[in-house]
């Protein structure tokens, strides 16, 4: 199993969620279904959480720790996989699927026996269409989108650049049913945004490439996208991201 990890925020009933989860589980999620049909959970009360429900700093390495001894607990009784972990409302959860559960006592008690000063509750139920990795853990495509805007924020600030300052930033989307093709083409335009290619994909789904000038700073990318793939939702089309060049002050 690919190990591929992404941390992201969202909201969960009205609080905020840092979310961290195994996006290369998701690879495998059809065999794994089969034979790890069952979810468990160990969830632990934060001692200091920040003003937003999440994680200090000074808890960090304790919670930390506690993960890893989890980790290693459940590598060492061979029951499950790790697939992602929740911090939100002054709490942290972490989740598993696992194969039986006859041993899961014994996981507990090696994995927690070093944190008896937290209040911890743990369990499992039956979730053989892995409900909580794909609806609780995975991102929605705006989720995914946002993660990805802010992987190329944090490498064009490495490079150097003032993301403060407008520049062409370029975008693509692929149609799944082009027959509104030129009504999405006239909503872009509407928008400001000038279309420069015509594109086909590895797939042979074919697509259009356009610009405008703008600020690629996190907030304001941010908007853009989430507004592009609303419209490309409208027109039966897929939002497929941006690039720019990197501008230095």
């Amino acid at each position: 199993m690919q190990e591929y990890w992404e941390l992201y925020m969202k909201n969960l009933e009205g609080k905020p969620a840092s979310i961290q989860f195994n996006a290369g589980i998701s690879m495998e999620i059809d065999d794994l279904q089969y034979s790890h049909p069952i979810v468990a959970f160990v969830k632990a009360k934060l001692k200091e959480p920040n003003e937003n429900g999440l994680i200090s700093e000074n808890e960090e390495p304790e919670i930390l720790f506690m993960e890893d001894k989890l980790e290693a607990s459940m590598i060492k009784f061979r029951i499950g996989k790790y697939v992602g972990r929740i911090i939100s409302d002054g709490y942290v959860t972490f989740l598993y699927y696992v194969q039986f559960t006859y041993n899961w006592p014994d996981f507990i008690e090696f994995a927690l026996n070093e944190h008896t000063s937290y209040e911890i509750s743990n369990g499992h139920n039956d979730d053989g269409e892995w409900n909580y990795y794909k609806k609780l853990l995975y991102p929605t495509a705006k989720e995914w989108q946002l993660i990805q805007n802010h992987k190329v924020c944090d490498n064009l600030k490495t490079s150097g650049d003032n993301l403060y300052l407008v520049r062409a930033i370029e975008h693509k989307l692929y149609f799944q049913n082009e027959d509104k093709r030129d009504s999405l083409v006239e909503v872009l335009e509407e928008k400001g945004f000038k279309i420069n290619d015509d594109l086909v994909n590895e797939d042979g789904v074919k697509g259009i490439g356009f610009y405008r000038l703008d600020k690629p700073f996190y907030h304001d990318i941010d908007a853009i996208t989430m507004s592009l793939i609303d419209i490309a939702e409208a027109h039966d089309a897929e939002y497929d991201g941006w690039e720019t060049s990197v501008v230095k002050s």
